[in-house]
């Protein structure tokens, strides 16, 4: 009798311990997930936030966007850059 007492509390014991460490991976295993999702939107609390913060970053955008656009406009028009 005391036998299967004590190899049921080693199961039991051994059944305890994986399932903590079964709950702990799942943890670490969401929270990696988002790590990566706020890694791919740049940060970003909200990835559909694309104002800028102020008028001078505001016109800094405006500018590379205007950059861009030159750009396109020239490889469009076949004009080597």
């Amino acid at each position: 009798m005391p036998e299967t007492l004590s190899t049921t509390l080693i199961a039991l014991t051994s059944l305890a311990g994986v399932i903590v460490l079964a709950l702990a991976g799942l943890r670490a295993w969401h929270e990696w997930i988002e790590l990566q999702r706020h890694a791919l939107s740049g940060g970003r609390r909200d990835p559909d936030a694309r104002t800028p913060t102020s008028p001078s970053a505001a016109r800094i955008e405006l500018a590379d966007l205007r950059e861009r656009v030159r750009k396109l406009e020239a490889i469009a028009a076949g004009v080597d850059l």
